[in-house]
């Protein structure tokens, strides 16, 4: 005896096509994990790209601070200042202190700048003898 598909048996496959309650509400679920740790990922990684960008600017603005302040000679006080890159406001801060030998005194120049909030800094130092200038 032979089968012949009937009406019945055409209708049920159209309705195996679709998706079922529980598949969809899987997918929502998997989609409520997902979304929210992606977005935080992408967040975090553009903290990064903006902290390592204004860090190379800082580092930039250290160098020529501490250089224009030692060829200047005016590295023996305390000093601070603003240095404005764009629309990122960037304070330098001066510190000289004795080195443990000799008549030496380490000079450093700290940069600060705020990345979302949070502010970050870059110290660079040098050593340079007291008696020399």
């Amino acid at each position: 005896m032979k089968f012949k598909p009937t009406h019945f048996t055409f209708a049920a496959k159209q309705l195996r096509r679709g998706f079922t309650l529980a598949e969809v509400l899987a997918a929502l679920a998997f989609m409520a994990i997902v979304i929210p740790a992606a977005v935080e990922g992408m967040r975090i990684a553009n903290v990064a790209g903006q902290v390592g960008q204004r860090k190379a600017v800082a580092a930039r603005i250290a160098d020529r601070t501490l250089n224009e302040l030692l060829v200047t000679g005016n590295w023996r006080s305390s000093k601070n200042g603003i240095v404005q890159e764009g629309a990122t406001e960037y304070r330098w801060s001066l510190l000289s202190q004795p080195w443990s030998q000799g008549t030496m005194r380490l000079v450093t120049v700290q940069v600060f700048f705020p990345v979302q909030g949070r502010d970050y800094d870059v110290q660079l130092s040098t050593l340079v003898d007291f008696n020399a200038q």
